[in-house]
Parts: C-alpha cells; sequence; structure tokens
C-alpha cells in the first residue's frame, strides 16, 4: 500500500519530465523551421510574395530579431494560442484548428473503444484457447490486419462497403441536407445528441460507422497481442492456480483473477495509442474525406502553409506527450509497484 505521499511525488515527477518533453518540442520545431530556409518569412509568404508582405511577416512574428528572442515569442505566442493568421483563408489559425481537432476526436475516440472491445475480446478468447485452432486463427487476423498499409485498407474499405455494396456513405461526416446541430463540443454526434437532433445524430453515426471501424480495424492488432500476452501471464501465475486449488469457479477464476489483472497493460497502451491515433489519422482522413485535422495537415503540406503546419504539428505532439502522462498515471494506478520503482 502506497502513501498520499509517494503517489504524488510519483505524478510530480512524471509531470515535470512531461513539461521538459514540451519544451523539447518547442526547440526542434523552432529550429527544424528555420532550417527550412535561411529565410522563413520568405518562404511562409511564397515565391510571388511582395517585400511589403514579406516584412510584415518577419515584424509579426519576429523573424527579424537574434534568435533567443525569436524563440522567447515562438513560445510565448503558442502558449498562448496565438498561433497567428492563415495566409490562404485569412482566419486565425487558432479558430481553425478549433473546427477541425474536435472532428478528429469523434472519429479516434469512436475507434479507440472499438480497438479496445475487440482487442481485449480476441485476446481473451486466444489466450484462454492458448494452442488451439482459435488461437492461431485469432492471432493470423489480427497479424493480417496489422500488417495491412492505411492506405490500402482505407481504399479497399470504400470501394468494398461505400462503393460495391453502398452500406455506408463514402465521405463525410453527415448528410449535406442536414442542418449542423449548435457547436457546443464540436463533436458532432455528441452536438445532436446534446440538441435532441435525432435526425443529425443517426446520420453522424451512419458515416462515421465506417472510417472508424476502418481505423480500428488496421490498429486493434496491437490491443488484441498485449491483451493475450498479458492475460496468458495472468492465467499461469501462481495466485490463479492457488485460487484453483481453492476449487473456485472457472469463471470466478477467469474474471476476477485472469482478465482483471491481464489488462493492467491493455489500459495504459490504450492511452498511448489515444495520441498515435490522434496524429496518425491522415491517410483515413484523406480518403474518406472527413474534415479533421489530419486533413487539415496535409492541406497544409500539399500547400507549403508553414504557418499553419507548425502549430497543427505541435498540438499532435502536445496530445502524444498527454496521452503518455496519462498512461503513465494510470499504470501506476493499477500497479503500485511502478510508484515505489519496482515490478516491470
Amino acid at each position: 500500500m502506497t502513501t498520499p505521499r509517494e503517489l504524488s511525488l510519483f505524478l510530480f515527477k512524471r509531470v515535470v519530465s512531461s513539461i521538459f518533453a514540451l519544451i523539447g518540442v518547442f526547440v526542434i520545431v523552432f529550429l527544424v523551421s528555420h532550417a527550412l530556409s535561411p529565410d522563413p518569412a520568405r518562404l511562409w509568404a511564397g515565391p510571388k510574395a511582395k517585400p511589403s508582405t514579406i516584412y510584415a511577416i518577419e515584424v509579426r512574428y519576429h523573424l527579424n530579431q537574434p534568435y533567443p528572442i525569436q524563440f522567447y515569442y515562438f513560445i510565448k505566442d503558442y502558449l498562448t494560442g496565438n498561433f497567428g493568421i492563415d495566409p490562404l483563408t485569412g482566419k486565425p489559425i487558432a479558430a481553425e484548428i478549433g473546427y477541425y481537432l474536435p472532428n478528429t476526436l469523434e472519429l479516434v475516440l469512436a475507434s479507440l473503444v472499438i480497438i479496445v472491445v475487440l482487442g481485449v475480446f480476441l485476446g481473451y478468447v486466444s489466450a484462454v484457447n492458448f494452442g488451439g485452432y482459435r488461437d492461431a486463427a485469432i492471432r493470423v487476423f489480427y497479424l493480417a490486419s496489422w500488417a495491412t498499409p492505411t492506405y490500402l485498407g482505407a481504399m479497399l474499405a470504400v470501394l468494398g462497403f461505400a462503393t460495391y455494396l453502398k452500406l455506408f456513405p463514402s465521405g463525410g461526416m453527415y448528410s449535406p441536407t442536414l442542418t449542423p446541430p449548435p457547436r457546443v463540443t464540436g463533436i458532432f454526434v455528441l452536438d445532436s445528441l446534446l440538441s435532441g437532433n435525432w435526425a443529425d445524430f443517426s446520420s453522424g453515426i451512419y458515416h462515421l460507422a465506417l472510417p472508424a471501424l476502418t481505423l480500428a480495424f488496421l490498429n486493434f492488432g496491437i490491443i488484441t497481442r498485449v491483451a493475450r500476452s498479458s492475460i496468458l501471464e495472468a492465467r499461469w501465475s501462481p495466485h490463479v492456480k492457488s485460487a484453483a486449488a481453492k476449487g473456485l469457479p472457472t469463471r470466478t477464476i477467469r474474471v476476477r483473477h485472469i482478465l482483471r489483472n491481464g489488462l493492467i497493460d491493455v489500459n495504459t497502451l490504450g492511452a498511448v495509442m489515444f495520441g498515435w491515433l490522434l496524429s496518425g489519422t491522415v491517410v483515413v482522413e484523406q480518403i474518406f474525406g472527413w474534415p479533421g485535422i489530419g486533413q487539415f495537415a496535409y492541406s497544409a503540406i500539399a500547400a507549403d502553409n508553414y504557418p499553419v503546419l507548425i502549430p497543427v504539428v505541435l498540438v499532435f505532439t502536445v496530445g502524444v506527450i498527454i496521452a503518455n502522462l496519462v498512461a503513465d498515471v494510470l499504470y501506476s494506478v493499477l500497479d503500485p509497484r511502478i510508484r515505489l520503482g519496482g515490478g516491470r
């Protein structure tokens, strides 16, 4: 049993290490943005920009100042959410990210639920049937899905389920004939539910199903593999053998002693996978026409829109850092040995 002081010290160390990781990311992004060109203002303004436009960008982003001063304003602006103006649309970049990011969160959260449920179920079935034909079939299935390239899996899903079978729409978040609900959270399905607009809600679920299932199918394999390994480890542990020797029912042993202890790694991996999916939806969003932060990033890359691309990269990175922090905290809560510096 650990004390509140030990837990607080552990959390403090993890938060501090996350802050240092974030500072390191700022340094790398700042250096990369300058390494792309000796004159970032000209690069951001475009090849046909007027000298007055380039000068305005230099003043706006303090690019005519020494590097230490530039870095100071770089951190200050991004930490305060002042991302500047999109040179292509003339809109605040923070507002654009605020529109696209919730759409990606909707897709990521939906697929993550499917990944965890499917991965744990198949991992459990595979583990309790270790060495049998079910175990072999599940291993082949998740390895094949995991090895499928994202672009190929997404394209096959569109061709098979949208174009030929016509079971799902091929793209978009909702039917274009509908009026979107009042924007509360930015997540279309949730806002439709909060406003009681069932037509929007059903349309949102209908459009969300195929991209979420596709993203889940391409990524559930790692959860299945970890769940299978953890459940097997728990199944053969001494306390499970002791419970069986005491005559406890098989169902009780499997649920309370095997499955429960085998899900520690799955819970923490799920938190890490959230950050992984957040920054890995670019291809899926592009193929399904999903207006998320991934598609927004792809458009910025295609247009060499570096003033937009830099804050998007930072958003992805912050998401990954936060996900890893949550994973560390969750792991320490589920397995106190981590807080004490022992165990795995």
